[in-house]
């Protein structure tokens, strides 16, 4: 008996169509049903396998089995990543770019980054209380872009904040859409392209001065394995591709603050914190909430796991909030739990909210430090700074729509400086 057909298989002609209406989870639904961590399927017309749990991780970010050239689908490139960009680089031509982002995640950076979140946050709320409601949402990702910008070195026009954080919403939204949204996506993407690369250009030029520690200093003048600097096209990338992910944290953002509504006794608990609980918070928030449904690789090499073969250049997808979500790996996974994190090992395999793996080596977020510190100051400054009322909404957070969000955006009415 050949060693695939051991494996579960989906009788399909093609399976797009419902990943599209199953949304996030396609791939939990499938290893749940099949009683199996890998299957195959099909997807856009070609053979996919899909894998999940903690093993399944580890398999994926072995960088002799797999490689992520050719895995990014067009269409996310054009919207989300952006061309050429290095989640698309394999080998030292990955480890070299990918050494370009961790050189700006130092202690100090990362310091003087919750430094800028607080105070943008500070100078947001200033606002509100002549406002009769805001909705968290959308003042988040204002916050988040004027915060990206000030930390990475990018000059940001006043009267362009809203425009560039629609922009930049917009390419995270495109994510997992078609029809409008895509465009909408992909239009964003080339305006906001066109608007680093001038930047670049001018720094290049001498027209505008950047600070050697920012971001924009460090791609503007990043040098290739062939000793030639980057075409300015492609350090627009990547600067964005620093950006963009900060605007990303409106959403978990805004999954902390319902989180902390839906469970009111995390609020008390964040309130008196003595710096554990705001950690195990957010990465509570990182774990149970929709973000990153899965990632795809092609095979390197021919092999064979799980008696399943994995033949060169098959795409293999990894079921990112699945293996969050796996009861093998959490104990009651669908209930929102900080504590879990308290005598949590940290491993790199089983918890992937933005991936898994080697940060240096491997393809793990370099900003998922980022991320955390930047929640981390936004949902403390929500509870420890402000007082709000909630009034009654839909703030039920679907699975289907890849990114989701509840409707409302969160809305929050009578928002206004603690007085204490």
């Amino acid at each position: 008996m050949p060693r695939t057909e051991r494996v579960p298989r989906e009788k399909t002609i093609d399976d797009t169509f419902k990943v599209l209406t199953e949304g996030y989870m396609y791939i939990p639904n499938r290893r749940a049903r099949l009683r199996s961590n890998i299957f195959i399927t099909r997807l856009l017309g070609q053979k996919v396998i899909c894998i999940g749990g903690k093993e399944a991780a580890q398999l994926f970010y072995d960088t002799e089995k797999f490689q992520r050239k050719g895995a990014v689908p067009n269409r996310i490139q054009e919207s989300l990543f952006g061309k050429k960009a290095v989640q698309a680089l394999d080998g030292v031509e990955h480890q070299h770019r990918k050494q370009l982002f961790m050189s700006l995640m130092t202690k100090e950076r990362l310091q003087w980054l919750t430094k800028i979140t607080e105070k943008q946050w500070q100078q947001a709320t200033k606002k509100w209380h002549k406002r009769k409601k805001i909705t968290l949402f959308d003042e988040a990702r204002e916050i988040m872009v004027r915060t990206a910008c000030e930390w990475a070195g990018v000059p940001l026009q006043e009267e362009k904040v809203s425009e560039r954080a629609n922009d930049l919403g917009d390419m995270i939204d495109a994510f997992g859409a078609v029809g409008p949204r895509h465009w909408a996506g992909r239009q964003a993407r080339n305006r906001s392209e066109r608007w680093i690369r001038s930047i670049i250009e001018k720094v290049r030029a001498e027209e505008l001065d950047a600070s050697p520690d920012s971001a924009l200093y460090a791609m503007a003048w990043h040098r290739d394995l062939d000793g030639k600097l980057l075409v300015s096209q492609i350090a627009a990338v990547e600067l964005i591709n620093i950006i963009r992910p900060i605007v990303a944290i409106a959403r978990y953002v805004t999954f902390g603050a319902i989180a902390l509504h839906d469970y009111p006794e995390t609020r008390e608990k964040l309130q008196a914190d003595d710096g554990n609980y705001s950690q195990w918070f957010v990465q509570e928030v990182r774990r149970f909430y929709p973000f990153g449904p899965f990632l795809g690789a092609r095979v390197k090499r021919d092999f064979i796991w799980q008696d399943c073969r994995f033949k060169k250049g098959t795409l293999v997808l990894l079921d990112i909030y699945g293996t969050n979500h796996d009861p093998k790996l959490w104990k009651k996974p669908n209930e929102f739990q900080p504590e879990r994190f308290k005598d949590w090992e940290g491993s790199p395999f089983d918890f992937i909210p933005q991936g898994g793996g080697d940060y240096h080596k491997g393809h793990r977020c370099a900003g998922e430090w980022v991320t955390i510190e930047v929640m981390k100051t936004s949902l403390e400054f929500l509870t420890q700074k402000l007082d709000y009322q909630v009034p009654a909404q839909d703030l039920h957070i679907g699975t289907v729509r890849m990114p989701p969000l509840p409707e409302s955006g969160f809305v929050l009415k009578n928002v206004h400086a603690r007085l204490d």
